[in-house]
């Protein structure tokens, strides 16, 4: 079984900044794109950023683009999340995905792996 684990949420202030972290069980995953979705109650789940296999494309919703930066490390089966100039209206659960293809998608349901999701709250 596929396991996807997040670490580095937590409680900033506004304009601080957080790292994310997401370490994949499987190596195969140097070959597929990876995700970073988030998402508050009430609300559907939101892309945030994706990266492609090799790391050579990366793609950002409107409202994190400039402040985020996904990255990752094939050696190590892990992705990360660099979070800066945060604001209040990024809190929310953030969870790491990943598909089984190296083919980029804005869309939750076309990731097949997630991680369990770690609280990200940033206070005004």
């Amino acid at each position: 079984q596929v396991q996807l684990v997040e670490s580095g949420g937590g409680l900033v202030q506004a304009g601080g900044s957080l790292r994310l972290s997401c370490a994949a069980s499987e190596r195969t995953f140097s070959s597929s794109v990876m995700g970073w979705f988030r998402q508050v109650p009430g609300k559907e789940r939101e892309f945030v950023a994706a990266i492609s296999g090799s790391g050579g494309s990366t793609y950002y919703a409107d409202s994190v683009k400039g402040r985020f930066t996904i990255s990752r490390d094939n050696a190590k089966n892990t992705e990360f999340l660099q979070m800066n100039s945060l604001k209040p209206e990024d809190t929310a659960v953030y969870y790491c995905a990943a598909r089984k293809f190296n083919t980029v998608s804005y869309s939750a349901n076309l990731y097949s792996y997630w991680g369990q999701g770690t609280q990200v709250t940033v206070s005004s």
